[in-house]
This record gives structure tokens, sequence and C-alpha cells, in this order.
């Protein structure tokens, strides 16, 4: 059975990697053996998080570039590629917000939004499967969100992204699922993590999230770490095209 979560010997890339949700992937991901490769913009913070993992004894790189700069990531990904032999998983993870009532929402901020949390993640999926391609297959996971599926006011970005992520997920899936590499989503809820700090500090909404959610509380960056593990290990070897809904039950209660 404990082969079933094994990842030893998996090389896997995730964006946004050097806090919050990305962080706890990629911490649960080496701590089942992979090699993870910790993304982001800043030098310092990814090398202070890789540093952590590798002082816990586990396996940590870093590939410093913004997920905007297309050229930049295939580069990222090609070095990857050659210095292991392969990339066997890519989590999309990197993501950005912006609030602001419609009438004040910029189209140039609406596209920053759209191209972080959605594009980026099409053109470094792209090339994620062109390099896993010749190796039998890989694994992708999408960081995707409660919102998108159900909406709130301020973030009508986020939403568009987020749900045409969810698109995206499905449409790889179908179609390179036949060469072995599997596409699938990760759904949080409201999770305490420093994107969110605004809104935990707003004791109104907390109060609304945790009203909301039947485990009565905000959910916590580890909790993530066990879906992506699921999801690029052998227990995941026939969930294609899956977004797995990790809120606390509160994107089903009414």
């Amino acid at each position: 059975m404990n082969t079933l979560f094994d990842l030893a010997g998996r090389v896997i890339l995730v964006t946004g990697g050097s806090r919050g949700i990305g962080f706890a992937m990629a911490e649960a991901l080496a701590q089942h053996g992979a090699t993870v490769v910790l993304n982001g913009r800043d030098v310092a913070a990814l090398e202070a998080k890789a540093e952590a993992l590798r002082t816990a004894g586990l396996k940590a790189e870093i590939a410093a570039f913004d997920v905007n700069d297309e050229a930049a990531g295939r580069a990222a990904m090609e070095r990857i590629n050659q210095t292991h032999g392969r990339l066997y998983g890519l989590i999309n993870n990197a993501g950005i917000q912006h609030r602001s009532p419609i009438l004040e929402f910029t189209t140039k901020d609406f596209e920053h939004v759209v191209s972080t949390n959605l594009t980026s993640c099409f053109y470094l999926s792209r090339e994620a499967i062109r390099l896993m391609t010749p190796h039998g297959g890989g694994r992708i996971i999408n960081t995707v969100s409660m919102l998108g599926v159900q909406a709130r006011p301020t973030v009508p970005a986020y939403i568009a992204a987020k749900e045409g992520l969810r698109a995206l997920t499905r449409a790889l899936a179908v179609e390179v699922g036949p060469q072995g590499i599997l596409v699938n989503a990760i759904a949080p809820g409201y999770i305490a993590t420093e994107m969110n700090v605004p809104l935990m500090e707003n004791k109104d909404f907390s109060d609304w999230v945790v009203s909301k959610t039947p485990m009565q509380r905000w959910g916590k960056p580890s909790e993530l770490g066990g879906g992506a593990v699921y999801l690029m290990s052998e227990a995941g070897a026939f969930v294609n095209g899956h977004v797995l809904s990790i809120d606390g039950g509160m994107s089903v209660q009414v």
C-alpha cells in the first residue's frame, strides 16, 4: 500500500511555490519522495523555502521566473528536463487577485489577472506536455477555485480565469489522456494564506466564511497537500479531468 503514494524519482514543478498553498503542496510532495522545483519571482524567498525542505532531508530546487514571461518559463522547464532527464509533474498554482467594483475595474487589471491565472497555465501546460510525451506520460494539476462555478462581487477577472482554467483542465485531459498525461485540478475553498490576510482580518467576512463552511473554520494550507500527492501518485493513476474540491464542504452547503 505504501507504494501507492510513493513519488520517489518524480520531478515536479510547482508555480507559486514559495508560500501558501503552493509551498504546502510542494512540501507534501517532497515528503513522499518527489524532487520539487519551487517557482516564484523572489529568488531569496524561494531559496529560503527550498533550504527549509533540504534541511528536513527533502529534495528541493528553485526556478525563478515570472509566469507571465513565456520565454523564461519555457527555458526553465527545458533546464529541468535536461538536468533530471524528464519533467514528471507540473502544478499550475501561481495566481493573483484584484478586487474592485465593476465600474472601477480596468481592462488592464482584468487582463493581468487572466494572464497570470489562466494564460500562463495554458502555455506552461503546453510546454510540459511537449516534454512529457516522449516519456510516456506525466501529471498536471491546476489550482482552480470554489469561485467560478459560484460567484461573488468585485472579483470578475479571478472568477472568469478560474472557470476558464476548469474548462482548460477538461480540454487537456481529453486531448492528452491517450498519451498517458493526466490533467486534473484542485479547487480550494477559503484557505488561510498570505493572499487572504485582508479577508481574514475583516471580521464580518471571516464570520461569513465560517458560517458557510460545514466544518466551521478556514482551511489550512497544509490540508491541500494530500490532494496533490494523490493526483501525482499511482493512487490517482486512473483519475483524469477531475476537479477535487478541498473546501470543508462549503461548495455543497445551501
